[in-house]
């Protein structure tokens, strides 16, 4: 403090002594005034030592472009308190009280006390009152002591009413305005000052009861508020004297805040059959249940001829007994006025009285909701309507409201038109049958359309033919036709049928196309006729039936591969491939059980338990007596046949490699052999068997993949793997060449036994008669 204020003394002292003497009273002042200087200065630094803010608060402001003071309560510099200034509390006063830690907004959440009071309202020049009661609610927020002051709504009051004073701190009334009110200022029966206004607290609701018994405030007894003297003299006034314009409530908003978009629908018919031109109709009828008004539109169908009305009944309140008649304007009315003007009165308002005896009223009654149910004929302004059913809101409304449970519907459908039969002309013979017949359907002739999606699903695709192919014999007298084959192909796609002759050399017969693919029509129809002509399907076609195709009589003596496989797996169509339905007509012969077991045992010579396909034909053929078709035979052969190999010999396979080889020129088995020995990393000369099939495909050998397995196999040892060199060796066709095979003609093929004299390959060798006679007849082998 020494060395802050020596500067400003020495200066003084340095002029006192440059000064003439007569000015040594005013040095003196000089030095004086700046030592106090220095004193100030220093207390004030020592003051702001860590001082950090130096913000001046904005106090004055601009109104109406006048300057003027805005807030004198804003602090001083750095938020210091000003001189005689005071802080006002930032926090509820009861928290600090209760000790406890958490944040007033916290710990005062959603509670409000809540006080009922009213405030006495002077009323000047008004002879009818000299004050108003009006009354108010108070609610102080304890979080941080602020209070609101609203004023419920009165009906038709003309008074502005809603929030009073908005939420904020309320200062105490003088001298105490530097002071808020707390909670401690509150009671029931007490006086309360807002600003001047003095409000009387006459009660609190339960949970400003219980806050305030636990602050320990002693409550007050309620009071009650005191009634208004207006609205006192009014209610008096307006009971005493009846209302004598006319007047009356009607109470129907209730019922339209409660139904309203609530609508009932009922599916009506209304038959006018009966009169001339009439029809049946039928209808829907709404029922809107917030008004009791009922709408009715008609169902008009596809083509009906009528003209399309927006309603039958527009929307309204729908009389019992209707046409009720033809009444005078103002004779139907809700109310009745009596007319007792004299001509004296000068008002004539007041010549006029509301009825309430209602004398001379058109009573009318009119359909409601509980008079609408399932199977109930209304009256329609004279017209019957039958409700015959309802959605499944009006279904529940009704047994919500009135406990109905059954909604039997009513068939509202007229009977169906009888059917008029529809006669075309016969066919004249000029192209087909369906061309001519859709020159007779329509006036714009149109070509037959075809079943496309058929032809989509069963027309040839990749190995899948879709055509069913039996081979087949005429029958005749004519010694030069009984040993003709043919070839039957029955197309799946469009129901056609065609007819092959195999080309035999040196027969004396040509051979080629016998019959085009067409359809063929089914024999005994009459060719000029108006009705379509029936052709041949593929169930009518089976191994031992006899088709008639055009006049030529066939036997179809069997069939190809895919054919019994196609029809074995559609066997709903075709009875004959069936295994249970023949198995069915076998067990018809149990009692011949035995005997069969010992034919079958006496024809199986070397005991293998199985015999060939004649010798099994010709037993179940003596057996069964005729019960038992070709077809069926051969159904059940294929069920129980032994599986053989398509390869049973190596040298046959190693043939048939060969042939493939020389006809695509095939001898890359070097390169086969080194890729081999790349991959056998141990030099054991084998190679697994997958990795010599994916070697034989990714070179593209000419061979087809069950004969590639069958050739691995062959070659194949106990542990999966393949000597790669001698197995390319033997498919070497250059080095180790194979005598050719002998082509077979399956067409010169004669059977073992010629049964029906005719040439046709076998379907199987050999069937298991134990297996057969086991699931069958439930005899076992001995």
């Amino acid at each position: 403090m020494e060395g802050i204020g020596r500067r400003p003394l020495t200066e003084a002292l340095t002029r006192l002594r440059s000064w003439r003497p007569e000015g040594a009273g005013k040095a003196r002042r000089i030095w004086k005034q700046k030592s106090n200087r220095g004193i100030t200065n220093c207390n004030r630094m020592a003051q702001e030592v860590g001082k950090e803010k130096f913000h001046k608060p904005q106090h004055w402001g601009f109104c109406n472009n006048v300057r003027m003071l805005m807030n004198e309560d804003k602090p001083g510099i750095g938020g210091e308190l000003c001189l005689r200034q005071k802080r006002k509390p930032k926090y509820s006063a009861f928290l600090k009280e209760m000790g406890i830690d958490a944040p007033p907004w916290v710990a005062f959440d959603k509670q409000v006390l809540s006080f009922d009071a009213y405030l006495e309202d002077e009323v000047p020049e008004k002879s009818q009152e000299n004050y108003r009661i009006r009354r108010y609610k108070i609610y102080f927020y304890l979080e941080d002591d602020t209070i609101q002051v609203n004023e419920p709504g009165v009906r038709n009051s003309g008074l502005p009413q809603g929030t009073f004073i908005r939420r904020h701190h309320i200062p105490l009334p003088p001298p105490d305005e530097d002071q808020f009110y707390t909670v401690y200022h509150f009671n029931i029966n007490i006086d309360i000052v807002f600003y001047g206004w003095k409000f009387k607290i006459y009660d609190c609701d339960t949970f400003t009861k219980i806050v305030l018994k636990n602050m320990g405030v002693k409550l007050n007894a309620p009071g009650q508020c005191p009634e208004d003297p207006y609205l006192k003299m009014r209610r008096e006034k307006l009971d005493f004297v009846k209302p004598l314009r006319p007047y009356e409530s009607f109470g129907t908003l209730k019922q339209f805040l409660n139904y309203d978009r609530k609508v009932l629908r009922f599916f009506c018919l209304w038959d006018d059959s009966t009169s001339l031109f009439g029809d049946r109709r039928e209808l829907i009828l709404r029922y809107f249940l917030s008004d009791d008004t009922i709408e009715i539109r008609e169902v008009l169908p596809h083509k009906s001829g009528w003209n399309a009305m927006p309603f039958l009944l527009q929307r309204g309140k729908l009389p019992k007994y209707g046409p009720p008649g033809v009444y005078q304007p103002g004779e139907i009315t809700d109310r009745i006025v009596l007319n007792v003007y004299g001509g004296l009165v000068e008002n004539r308002v007041d010549g006029y009285l509301l009825d309430k005896y209602k004398l001379g009223k058109v009573h009318q009654e009119f359909y409601k909701d509980s008079d609408l149910s399932i199977g109930t004929t209304i009256n329609v302004w004279g017209r019957k309507v039958l409700l015959c059913d309802c959605d499944e809101f009006t279904k529940s409304y009704y047994k919500t409201e009135y406990g109905i449970e059954n909604f039997t519907s009513i068939d509202c459908k007229p009977p169906p038109p009888p059917k008029i039969e529809r006669k075309f002309p016969p066919y004249t013979g000029f192209g087909s049958e369906e061309d001519s017949l859709r020159s007779c359907i329509g006036l714009m002739p149109t070509p037959h359309r075809k079943n496309f999606r058929k032809w989509m699903e069963k027309d040839s695709y990749g190995y899948i033919s879709n055509t069913l192919r039996f081979f087949a014999k005429l029958i005749t007298h004519d010694c030069a036709d009984v040993d003709r084959l043919f070839v039957i192909s029955y197309f799946l796609s469009d129901d056609t049928l065609s007819v092959f002759e195999p080309i035999e050399r040196n027969s004396g017969l040509t051979g080629g196309m016998f019959l085009k693919r067409i359809r063929v029509k089914r024999p005994g129809q009459e060719v000029f006729k108006s009705e379509l002509s029936e052709y041949i399907k593929a169930e009518e076609l089976y191994v031992g039936a006899r088709v008639n195709v055009n006049g030529y009589l066939f036997l179809l003596l069997n069939a190809d591969e895919y054919t019994l496989n196609y029809m074995e797996k559609h066997s709903d169509k075709f009875p004959m491939s069936s295994i249970e339905l023949a198995l069915q007509k076998l067990k018809k012969q149990e009692s011949k059980s035995e005997e069969l077991r010992n034919v079958f045992i006496a024809a199986d010579d070397e005991q293998r338990k199985m015999v060939d396909y004649n010798t099994f034909r010709d037993i179940l053929m003596t057996l069964t007596v005729g019960e038992l078709t070709d077809h069926e035979l051969i159904t059940i052969a294929r069920h129980y046949h032994v599986p053989e190999d398509a390869y049973e010999d190596v040298n046959v396979l190693i043939a048939l490699a060969h042939e493939r080889f020389k006809r695509n020129t095939f001898e890359n088995f070097e390169r086969l052999i080194a890729n081999c020995v790349y991959q056998d990393r141990e030099n054991k000369k084998v190679l697994p068997t997958k990795d010599i099939r994916r070697l034989c495909k990714s070179s593209r050998l000419p061979l087809t993949h069950d004969l590639l397995v069958s050739l691995l196999s062959k070659f194949e040892d106990s542990e999966g793997q393949i000597n790669y060199e001698s197995f390319f060796c033997a498919l070497n066709w250059r080095i180790n060449p194979v005598p050719e095979l002998e082509p077979r003609s399956y067409l010169k093929e004669r059977c073992e036994d010629e049964w029906l004299g005719m040439p046709s390959p076998i379907p199987v060798k050999y069937i298991n008669y134990v297996k057969l006679l086991k699931e069958v007849f439930g005899l076992e082998d001995e």
